[in-house]
């Protein structure tokens, strides 16, 4: 059985990452996949760079159907307008399977699905499949009906890009032959309330890292390696767009280390940011803080958890982000709020602290709770690569997966 997964990239991204190691767990697993996508970062020969002028042209046209609306920004908002020419490339690969993931960027139009003729999965990283093109919702919930006066367009009228847009989905993916799977019981409870996708089964089925490569390392040598101090307990941010992004919780995240007592803390506890170099503006704490920029190899990533005492993720709005299943893998406690996929991978005082939603002050009370008793962090520690050890291992990823491909072939 031959399977094409589909994205935009293969390494760009928790998305991309994501889809890259589900791909390369399948063919560890002995299973025939191949991946097609525009920027190919890997050098590995089972992926497919598809880069064709128009594919080129793709990311920068398929914005200017945001002209009008000046105050949405670009890359929280995919119109997915442009041809592509997938389709007759797809055609060529004939797979049995065809496995979609993250398409934005202008890589793959809305209407081009109904001509795979294939059966599709679609793993669903964010919510765009079914909104009206914001890729998370910010609480919005008329992606239940059908868009329209977007705030994220800042618009106000009913019938606006996003009700088009919507029409579109609702259109072109009438009758697919589709199963959509979600990395987070949550998104596939929002995937499940849109219209767009009642006719249709959602499988829940987590992301996974390599847990050879993601697990506890000495702290001591993890530390030595990224020039960070020793003495200190070190807590640990680190997003795909990091600080810039509000969603992420960054400023969240500042609110409670701004709240710990200097007194207390001040000679002690320091911050290291993953995935972003220093910008010359001091942050206004008391603390130091420590700029590993942006990692793109797995060792450095499973170096920098296994570095620090607590992995905070404070995001207003996520799936599942790779980056708690990573850091869990290596042995470093998690603190979240409680949203989203986050409660599928942490439990509660047990792996880490899920804080009440926003709550600012309960945040910086979890990381307290986390930090202050050696003997509760060990334990913590323990249940953490317990934790992804038991939920998000490639084996288990991959064996879900192909027991699904059996099933929609047969």
């Amino acid at each position: 059985m031959k399977t094409l997964h589909i994205s935009t990239s293969d390494l760009d991204g928790g998305a991309a990452r994501a889809a890259h190691r589900l791909h390369r767990a399948l063919i560890n697993a002995n299973f025939d996949s191949q991946m097609l996508v525009r920027a190919k970062l890997s050098r590995d020969k089972t992926v497919i760079a598809h880069k064709p002028l128009i594919a080129q042209l793709g990311s920068k046209l398929d914005e200017q159907a945001l002209r009008f609306y000046p105050k949405c920004p670009p890359d929280t908002f995919s119109a997915q307008w442009f041809p592509d020419s997938i389709v007759s490339r797809v055609k060529q690969i004939n797979p049995e399977i065809v496995h979609l993931h993250w398409t934005r960027n202008g890589f793959l139009q809305i209407e081009s699905l109904p001509k795979f003729q294939k059966p599709i999965v679609w793993t669903l990283h964010d919510m765009w499949e079914f909104t009206g093109g914001c890729h998370y919702t910010q609480e919005c919930d008329r992606y239940t009906k059908s868009c329209g006066a977007c705030p994220q367009l800042n618009s106000l009228k009913d019938k606006d890009l996003s009700r088009q847009i919507w029409q579109r989905k609702a259109k072109a993916w009438r009758n697919l032959n589709l199963t959509l799977v979600t990395p987070s019981r949550w998104l596939a409870e929002c995937a499940s309330a849109s219209p767009l996708f009642e006719q249709y089964r959602v499988e829940v089925i987590p992301n996974s890292v390599d847990m050879q490569v993601y697990k506890p390392i000495n702290k001591a040598m993890a530390r030595d390696a990224l020039n960070l101090p020793q003495d200190k307990q070190l807590v640990l941010f680190g997003a795909g767009s990091t600080t810039a992004d509000t969603r992420k919780g960054f400023q969240f995240l500042l609110s409670a280390l701004q709240r710990l007592d200097a007194q207390r803390w001040g000679n002690q506890l320091e911050l290291a940011i993953l995935g972003e170099s220093a910008s010359g503006k001091a942050l206004p704490l008391a603390f130091n803080s420590h700029y590993l920029g942006r990692l793109g190899d797995d060792i450095s990533l499973a170096l920098s958890y296994a570095a620090a005492d607590i992995f905070v993720a404070p995001s207003i709005q996520d799936n599942l982000p790779n980056t708690v299943v990573e850091a869990l893998a290596c042995g470093t406690p998690c603190l979240a709020f409680d949203i989203g996929g986050m409660p599928d991978m942490i439990d509660h005082q047990q792996n880490g602290y899920l804080a009440q939603k926003l709550d600012v002050e309960d945040l910086a009370r979890g990381m307290e709770w986390i930090l202050e008793d050696q003997e509760r962090h060990t334990h913590l520690s323990i249940k953490a690569r317990q934790k992804a050890v038991e939920t998000f291992s490639q084996e288990q990823q991959s064996t879900r997966f192909i027991d699904l491909y059996t099933t929609l072939v047969n």
